[in-house]
C-alpha cells in the first residue's frame, strides 16, 4: 500500500537564521576599523601653491572680508572688530545670506585665525564663502605683476 504523507506529519524545522556570526564577524571589523582610523589622518606640513586656472566670474559688486597681517579684519576697505561682523555684514549684503563673501588673508596669518573668521562667517549664517588668490603667481615670482582674482571654494 502506497501511504501518502502529509506536510502536517513532519517536525517543523526551525528556519530561522543564526546571527551569531554575523555579529562576530560585525564586532571584528567595528574593532579594525577604530584601530585604524586614527592612522588616516594626514600630519604633513604642506606649503600651498597659488592657483594658476582661469577665475570664476566676479559679481558686480563683490564684498571682500580681508585678514590682515596683525589679525585685524576688514570688511570692503572699513576696519571691522570681530564682534561686530555680523551686523556689518548684514550691512554689505544687505541681508542676503546666499551672497558670496570673498575671503582674503594675508600669507603671515595662520591657519587657525583663518579658520576662526570663517566659523564667524558660518555662524552668522553666511555659508558660502571664495577663497582670494593671487593669479598665477608661482614661488619666487613678483606679486605686482599679477592681480588678485577669486578662486571659489565651499
Amino acid at each position: 500500500m502506497l501511504r501518502i504523507r502529509h506536510t502536517d506529519e513532519n517536525p517543523h524545522e526551525a528556519s530561522e537564521i543564526n546571527v551569531t556570526p554575523f555579529i562576530d564577524v560585525m564586532l571584528v571589523l567595528l574593532v579594525i576599523f577604530m584601530v585604524t582610523a586614527p592612522l588616516t589622518t594626514v600630519n604633513v606640513p604642506v606649503d600651498l601653491p597659488s592657483s594658476t586656472e582661469k577665475p570664476a566670474p566676479r559679481p558686480d559688486d563683490p564684498v571682500f572680508l580681508t585678514v590682515k597681517a596683525d589679525h585685524n579684519l576688514a570688511l570692503g576697505e572699513d576696519n571691522v572688530a570681530v564682534e561686530a561682523l555680523p551686523n556689518a555684514l548684514q550691512q554689505a549684503t544687505k541681508g542676503d545670506k546666499e551672497q558670496r563673501i570673498f575671503l582674503r588673508a594675508d600669507k603671515t596669518v595662520d591657519y587657525g585665525t583663518l579658520m576662526s573668521v570663517m566659523d564667524k562667517l558660518r555662524t552668522a549664517g553666511y555659508l558660502k564663502v571664495a577663497l582670494v588668490n593671487l593669479k598665477g603667481q608661482e614661488e619666487g615670482q613678483d606679486v605686482k605683476s599679477s592681480g588678485p582674482m577669486g578662486s571659489g571654494a565651499q
